[in-house]
This record gives structure tokens, C-alpha cells and sequence, in this order.
């Protein structure tokens, strides 16, 4: 059973060591995905497990790996899609602040990633810290893959300029 196409399990769930295989493989990648976008830890959490449970539902699994992880990546980046426009999200206010990294200028860096615009930082965090291309990023933002340079060019200017004005410490 060699297939590199969805197999559907409507009549089947998935068993729970599969999910919990595909959470161990997947969850810290989503997770960093959805938090560079929302810059929230709990509505990362959220939408992490809004993530698996659409997975659950669709029961969604593909024997090709490279597959499965664009499958989770397309999902978290819908998600947290819908979670810009969700009435919920414009009533309420961030109130935490979040580092990343082992010394300092990375938890800065980190931060100034975080400033940029939701395309410009998960264009940026799938490019740098995931390793795409920019054509599979353009496959996964369903975008064309002039949009993703564009989008990677700009956030590297704006990064730049924030670092000359002094607002990073190196």
C-alpha cells in the first residue's frame, strides 16, 4: 500500500498512535509556524490543536512524508488565517511577550521578526528556520513565488533598517 495520495478514513478514524507519531513529528513545527504569525502563545496552543483536530476530522494521512508536512503547514497557515478574521481576535488585546533563542541578540532578532507583518514573518520563519524554497512557500501561502521574493525582500530591508535605527542590539 505504496500511495502518495491522500487516503481518505471516513468509516475508520485514525488510531491513536498515528496522531500521536504525527504530533511528535509535527506539533513543534506548527506551533513555531502559528506563533510567529498570531505572536501569541495561547492562541498558538489553540490553534495548534484546531490544527490536529482538523486532521482527526478529515482523517488526512499521507504515506509521503514531505506531503503530510505541507498538508499540517496549509492547514496551520488556514487556521490562523481564520483566527485574524474571528470576531474574537478584534476584541481582545495581547498581553504577553514572547523571546525565542539561546543568547540575546536571538531572542531580539526574534522579536523583530515577530514586528513584521503575518506574511512577512511566516514567509520569513518557512524560509530561514523551515528551510523552503520560495516556490514550495508559494504552494503552501497560495501565493506566486515573485509575491514570496517580494514579501522575503521587504521583511529583510525592514529587519535591516531596524537594526541600523538601533532597535537591535548586536
Amino acid at each position: 500500500m505504496k500511495e502518495s495520495t491522500l487516503e481518505k478514513q471516513k468509516s475508520n478514524p485514525i488510531p491513536n498512535r498515528i496522531i500521536e507519531e504525527l504530533y511528535e513529528r509535527y506539533a513543534d513545527m506548527i506551533y513555531r509556524l502559528v506563533l510567529v504569525r498570531t505572536k501569541s502563545t495561547q492562541d498558538s496552543d489553540d490553534i495548534l490543536q484546531e490544527v490536529f483536530l482538523r486532521c482527526l476530522k478529515s482523517g488526512s494521512i499521507f504515506e509521503d512524508s514531505e506531503r503530510q508536512k505541507a498538508w499540517f503547514i496549509r492547514a496551520a497557515i488556514n487556521c490562523s488565517n481564520s483566527y485574524f478574521t474571528s470576531a474574537w481576535r478584534r476584541r481582545t488585546v495581547p498581553t504577553e511577550d514572547i523571546t525565542f533563542g539561546e543568547t540575546n541578540e536571538d531572542k531580539e532578532l526574534y522579536r523583530l521578526v515577530l514586528s513584521l507583518p503575518p506574511k512577512y514573518s511566516a514567509a520569513i520563519h518557512l524560509y530561514y528556520y523551515e528551510g523552503y524554497s520560495v516556490n514550495e512557500i508559494a504552494d503552501m501561502m497560495s501565493s506566486n513565488a515573485s509575491t514570496v521574493k517580494s514579501w522575503l525582500k521587504r521583511a529583510r530591508e525592514t529587519l535591516k533598517k531596524y537594526i541600523k535605527e538601533g532597535d537591535f542590539d548586536v
